[in-house]
């Protein structure tokens, strides 16, 4: 099937045809990703994941907005594999009159995969390079951020034969952006971030992981899990504010310890990074 036939079928031609057919597609492709092997539901979609479906629809560039997803994919933490099962999903899904998909990455045009993985791969590698600290798009502290400062503290406390697991917890607020879609979801994680940093105001280490995470790095006190309760309410709060965000994105907000060893604190990040 050559690319510029991908998703013929759903072709639009009008605005509200448009806008109307495009639920309808991205849910049926979240349906099949999730199938394929896609592991954390709540960080599937993105901004990207309309452009593509934007695309598709009004026949636009199908392969810009592919690259688009795929280097948001791999800013996000997802794998290579993932990220190609995604688009074998999307594949499926467009070849596929029925709801009943079986997503295939050997069956997804070369053209496809090869913009998909080139982009990824660039991300990747970009990322790996810049050692930079904040996102590009929020502007919050991110992951790199935070391994860096769990690096001094792990340091630290073998300086002084202490355990970091014993001084220092982080606190994680999760959202449920399942149902959100579109720059919703990065305004969601921005008014988080900021409420956190109301909260916990005294030099703590704040950081957004993932399109649905955020981390506080902070010492165990005895009103931790009062600031705990103030922040989630606090988010509800800002979110109930935009009818985008309010009815569909609950706060769940969680103490984690840390592990002993500096290695494991890194896995757990990632871990929490794709809840």
């Amino acid at each position: 099937m050559a690319v510029q036939e991908a998703g013929s079928r759903w072709r639009r031609d009008d605005a509200q045809g448009t806008d109307s057919a495009l639920p309808e597609l991205r849910a049926r492709w979240r349906t099949a990703s999730l199938r394929a092997g896609w592991r954390f539901p709540s960080d599937w979609g993105a901004p990207e994941v309309d452009e593509v479906c934007n695309a598709v629809l009004t026949g636009g560039d199908l392969l810009a907005a592919l690259g688009d997803l795929a280097r948001a994919r791999a800013f996000a933490g997802a794998d290579l594999d993932e990220t190609l099962a995604d688009l074998a999903a999307l594949h499926a899904v467009l070849e596929s009159p029925t709801d009943e998909v079986d997503p295939d990455p050997d069956t997804t045009p070369a053209a496809l995969l090869r913009s998909t993985a080139l982009a990824w791969a660039d991300a990747a590698l970009s990322r790996l390079h810049a050692g930079d600290i904040t996102d590009t798009l929020s502007g919050q502290a991110n992951a790199d951020y935070l391994r860096v400062r769990l690096g001094e503290i792990y340091a630290e406390c073998r300086r002084k034969g202490t355990c970091p697991a014993d001084r220092y917890v982080l606190l994680v607020a999760t959202l449920d952006l399942s149902k959100v879609s579109g720059w919703s979801r990065l305004m969601a994680m921005v008014l988080v971030g900021d409420v956190l940093r109301a909260v916990f105001d005294g030099g703590e280490s704040v950081a957004v992981l993932g399109p649905s995470v955020a981390v506080v790095l902070t010492e165990r006190e005895t009103g931790l899990a009062e600031r705990a309760a103030d922040a989630r309410l606090l988010i509800k709060d800002r979110l109930g504010v935009d009818p985008d965000l309010g009815p569909d994105a609950t706060p769940e907000v969680r103490v984690q310890r840390l592990p002993v060893g500096e290695p494991a604190a890194v896995s757990l990040l990632r871990e929490i990074s794709r809840a």
